[in-house]
């Protein structure tokens, strides 16, 4: 097997995405609170400085880390609700979006729900407006089901609750086990919908 190159030698789109990598294991696992930039710098090879050249602050960095998380589930979860997927397939098709979306980045999750991350920072902005724009994708794709649309705004607002928390429920069971693949927890949360739809 050839040998990883050199951080440094890498060029700076790469360097940028082991940086951003490096970190999301380091928060996910440690929070915004208990992260440090140096031990980010250590996972990804790299000196404190460099990180700090390219993300200015731990602020920064984890900033750069929840907007680039957010934004891969997004894009996914807006495909499904935009597409022509059966209704009575929705939530499958959006767990297994995301599932695909974590597959290999788990710890995104973590980044995304981090409340360590003060308020009034960068950092815990972007989050909050991540976690907002899933959560909005949430109730789009419930306003869209003919089964829901009757119910008043204030129990579809509860719904997205509930759904949320189901979510980090089952994206949280995955980081338990983390030797799951993206599509065994799809079959899983196949199986488990099933059974409900069956009750």
């Amino acid at each position: 097997m050839a040998a990883r190159p050199s951080p440094a030698k890498l060029p700076r789109d790469q360097r940028e995405a082991l940086l951003l990598d490096a970190a999301r294991e380091e928060f996910g696992a440690q929070g915004y609170a208990g992260a440090s930039l140096g031990a980010i710098a250590a996972r990804a090879g790299v000196s404190k400085a460099l990180v700090l050249t390219y993300f200015g602050s731990k602020d920064g960095l984890h900033a750069a880390c929840a907007e680039r998380a957010g934004s891969n589930l997004a894009v996914r979860i807006e495909e499904v609700i935009t597409s022509r997927v059966d209704p009575a397939d929705m939530a499958l098709a959006t767990l297994t979006a995301i599932f695909e979306g974590l597959d290999g980045r788990q710890q995104d999750w973590n980044v995304l729900n981090d409340r360590t991350a003060p308020s009034s920072t960068d950092a815990g902005k972007v989050a909050r407006d991540q976690r907002r724009t899933i959560a909005e994708q949430a109730t789009r794709g419930i306003a869209n089901l003919d089964r829901f649309a009757a119910l008043e705004k204030d129990d579809r607002d509860l719904l997205t609750s509930i759904w949320m928390s189901s979510v980090s429920a089952v994206v949280n069971w995955w980081l338990r086990h983390p030797d799951r693949t993206a599509a065994e927890m799809a079959e899983r949360c196949g199986r488990i919908l099933a059974t409900l739809d069956d009750g």
